[in-house]
């Protein structure tokens, strides 16, 4: 079957699907009375040297790929296509204040933009968010036009689970324009940015682009007032109340300067490793804490990387944690800005992994660790320099974009090998980024020295862990698969690691695979787990949920049960 033929399995288009689903304030964390949202329908067109035609046949919904069904056009993309969209827009009366700026939350791979005919900027990366100021260009009836190119095949810049052949593992390709596309107005001097690095006791806010202002943190016992000097506020306040997925206590403040004022908000917790008693323990505001999760791929199925409305993020975050988990291991792939917020105040711990790139080997990737074979010297691995600095810049970018959200306590750099090099210099490099969170180098295999944690996966024999210096992760394991009938994308094709036909053989499979392999290997350092995974992908039918979301295979119930049972 064809990818498309598989995707309208389900549905022709999503049955919750409206156009203004996406019509949201898309940066929680900095956000301003101007919004002017650019998503629903656009031109479209694709051809093969990237010229800006005179003439659009086709119309495709933003913020939706092109390969899914919610976009309209709902078909590959080859790498030798540019994708060409047209967007015609007008700013409302008193919208512009200054400068305007022009927003857009991801793009998959290579974006040229065009306001009116004028080249403003090209992007390279398909998963952080980028900025171009407009002022300058704008008419009374302005044109946006995007031409993008996805070099998949390239393997040069992040690509994550994508493959033009998809089928196991692998899943459908997207290219284009996959977030939501926005314009607000910000006085000339404006603020740029904000960092906010908070541990259990105090906050230290950084902001750039202004020097001065003052900033109102909005606590139960009243406002409280910081002054901002040089561009940095310190906040300190009696008995913080701390955040954990348990209680996710945020604080909401606001921050005003010259004619600008945004809205913003922080928590207090502190991620950290200790000894205790004799065994290396994951803390959360001081204390050992088990992070009982599941992996997260972020596919959907009729909007692929998107789903049809971000209330969908809110739906996987809860279901999960009305089965008792606390975390997800957001598995190579960079999500809206919606997702972590959710996190934040619904209280879900994230383990956020880096979006890999480089060439993928089955030999040396898969098939050498299943037996065993899990050390390899990784300087002489991905040599490209290229690459190299593509998966850098793209570490770095997805530091940028989350490092503020409470909810993410751990990065993943490496997944099984796929694309890792040079890890040892690769740590120092995202400790350099960020050293208030965990960093697990090597998820998976290919483990070197300079790690946070002993990181496993584990398929296809019994869960053992051996005694170790650091923290021990079992990053990933499970993938038992049950296909309900009716909800599954794929009914030739199946893909798990143990296969079941009755939902209540796969329920007591994994209570237990639970009680018996993990459950007593807590007392002897286990800190984390991540369980795959939150719902069927394509082929793959090993979730908890199906792939619609309409069906939870297991019982909240006895989940909950296993869950107490892993507590610290």
């Amino acid at each position: 079957m064809k990818a498309k033929e598989l995707v309208t399995l389900f549905t022709e288009k999503g049955e919750n699907f409206n156009i203004k689903n996406w019509d949201v304030y898309p940066r929680p964390q900095l956000k301003r009375d101007s919004f002017l949202c650019l998503n629903g329908e656009w031109d479209f067109a694709t051809n093969t040297d990237g010229k800006i035609p005179d003439t659009f046949t086709e119309k495709i919904i933003v913020p939706f790929c092109p390969q899914s069904v919610l976009s309209g056009i709902n078909r590959l993309i080859p790498d030798d296509e540019f994708l060409i969209y047209k967007k015609e827009f007008t700013l409302p009366d008193g919208f512009n204040k200054g400068e305007v700026l022009l927003h857009f939350g991801a793009v998959d791979q290579i974006a040229k933009i065009y306001i009116n005919g004028k080249f403003v900027i090209e992007h390279h990366g398909g998963y952080e968010p980028f900025t171009c100021c407009i002022t300058d260009l704008l008419k009374e009836v302005n044109t946006l036009t995007v031409v993008v190119k996805d070099n998949l095949d390239t393997a040069v810049l992040p690509y994550g689970k994508q493959k033009h052949k998809r089928g196991g593992m692998w899943y459908t390709p997207v290219s284009g324009i996959w977030q939501t596309v926005w314009l607000e107005s910000v006085p000339l001097e404006y603020i740029n940015g904000i960092t906010i690095n908070c541990d259990d006791k105090s906050a230290h806010i950084s902001v750039s682009g202004v020097k001065s202002g003052v900033l109102t943190l909005h606590t139960p016992d009243g406002d409280k007032h910081f002054d901002l000097k040089d561009g940095k506020a310190e906040i300190k306040i009696k008995n913080p109340l701390l955040w954990s997925p348990e209680a996710p206590n945020i604080y909401n403040f606001t921050l005003k300067s010259g004619a600008d004022r945004v809205e913003s908000y922080l928590a207090f917790r502190k991620i950290e490793s200790k000894i205790v008693d004799g065994i290396p323990r994951l803390c959360l505001n001081g204390k050992p804490y088990f992070f009982h999760g599941l992996l997260d791929q972020g596919y959907f199925p009729d909007g692929i990387f998107t789903p049809a409305s971000p209330e969908e993020y809110k739906n996987d975050i809860l279901s999960m944690k009305e089965c008792g988990f606390n975390m997800l291991r957001k598995h190579i792939k960079i999500e809206p800005q919606l997702f972590y917020y959710y996190c934040d105040i619904y209280g879900m711990a994230v383990f956020q992994d880096f979006v890999n790139n480089g060439k993928y080997s089955f030999f040396r990737d898969t098939a050498l660790p299943t037996i065993g074979m899990k050390k390899f010297p990784d300087k002489i691995l991905h040599l490209n320099k290229e690459q190299r600095k593509a998966f850098c810049d793209g570490a770095t970018a997805t530091v940028n974009t989350l490092y503020n959200h409470p909810s993410i306590v751990y990065w993943t750099v490496f997944n099984e090998g796929w694309g890792q090099f040079d890890s040892a210099n690769i740590y120092d490099f995202a400790k350099n980024l960020d050293n208030s969170h965990i960093i697990d180098t090597a998820s998976g295999w290919f483990k070197q020295e300079k790690t946070d944690v002993e990181s496993e996966h584990v398929y296809f024999k019994p869960i053992k862990i051996k005694k170790s210096d650091k923290p021990i992760v079992l990053s990933e394991f499970g993938g038992y698969s049950y296909k309900p009938d009716g909800h599954v994308m794929n009914p030739h094709n199946t893909y798990g690691y143990r296969f079941f036909k009755k939902q209540s053989d796969f329920m007591d499979a994994l209570e237990a695979l639970y009680n018996n392999e993990v459950i007593p290997l807590v007392e002897k350092g286990l800190c984390a787990t991540v369980y795959t995974q939150v719902s069927d992908v394509e082929d793959e039918t090993n979730g908890l949920l199906s792939y619609d979301r309409k069906v939870l295979k297991v019982d909240k119930d006895r989940m909950l049960k296993i869950a107490e049972k892993l507590k610290i």
